[in-house]
C-alpha cells in the first residue's frame, strides 16, 4: 500500500474525469450518495438497540467512488436530512435520533468516509489487498465512534455485547464485499483506460 502526496482521482473521476467539474453535478452526486445511504438503511435487521444494515458497505464504497469531500458531503447531507425529520435512518428520523443508542455509528460513517476517501485520493486501495486494509481500518474507526457512544449510555461491557459482538462477523463480510467491489471497478477502469490509450 503506497501513499503519496500527489492528489489522485476518486473512482468516479477515473471513469468520468469531468463528472464533478461544476456545482450542479457535485450537488447531484452528493444527493445521490445520501439516497444510497437511505436505501441501505432500509435493508435492516434489528438485533437490539443497534440495527444491522448495509450502510457500512455503502459508506466504504462511496468513500472510494466519490473521494473524501463529496462522500463526506453525502454523509453530512444524510445526517441533516434525518435530524430534520425525514425518515432516512433505519428507524425513521427526527432530532430525537441524537439520543439514540445507534447515533454514534452514524457519526462514525463520517469518520470512515473521510479516512477511506482521503487515502484513496493518496493512491491507496487500488488492489484488493490494499483496499481491504484501508476499509478494515475505516470500518474499525466507525466502530470506535459507535461503541464510544454506546459506552456513554450502557458502559463498556454492555456496549461490546450490543454494539460489536452481534455484528463483527457480518462486518468482516461487508468489508470483504466492499473491497471486492472497488477492486473490480478499478480493474475495469484500468482496462478501459488502456483501450482508450
Amino acid at each position: 500500500m503506497i501513499f503519496s502526496n500527489v492528489q489522485h482521482s476518486s473512482l468516479l473521476q477515473a471513469f468520468f474525469p469531468k463528472i464533478d467539474t461544476n456545482l450542479l453535478r457535485k450537488a447531484l452526486i452528493v444527493i445521490a450518495g445520501s439516497l444510497a445511504l437511505t436505501i441501505s438503511a432500509k435493508i435492516n435487521l434489528f438485533l437490539g438497540p443497534v440495527p444491522f444494515t448495509m450502510q457500512t458497505y455503502v459508506v466504504m464504497v462511496l468513500a472510494v467512488l466519490l473521494g473524501a469531500r463529496l462522500a463526506s458531503a453525502s454523509v453530512i447531507l444524510y445526517i441533516a436530512e434525518g435530524l430534520a425529520g425525514l425518515p432516512v435512518f433505519a428507524a425513521g428520523g427526527g432530532i430525537a435520533y441524537l439520543f439514540a443508542p445507534s447515533f454514534g455509528f452514524i457519526i462514525g460513517f463520517l469518520a470512515a468516509t473521510m479516512f477511506i476517501g482521503y487515502l484513496t485520493q493518496r493512491g491507496a486501495g487500488r488492489t484488493l489487498l490494499s483496499s481491504f486494509v484501508i476499509m478494515s481500518i475505516g470500518h474499525a474507526l466507525l466502530f470506535v465512534f459507535g461503541l464510544a457512544w454506546l459506552a456513554g449510555e450502557f458502559g463498556i461491557e454492555k456496549a461490546y455485547w450490543i454494539g460489536l459482538h452481534p455484528f463483527w462477523l457480518m462486518s468482516v463480510v461487508k468489508t470483504v464485499l466492499a473491497a471486492l467491489t472497488v477492486a473490480a471497478a478499478w480493474r475495469l477502469q484500468a482496462r478501459l483506460a488502456r483501450k482508450r490509450a
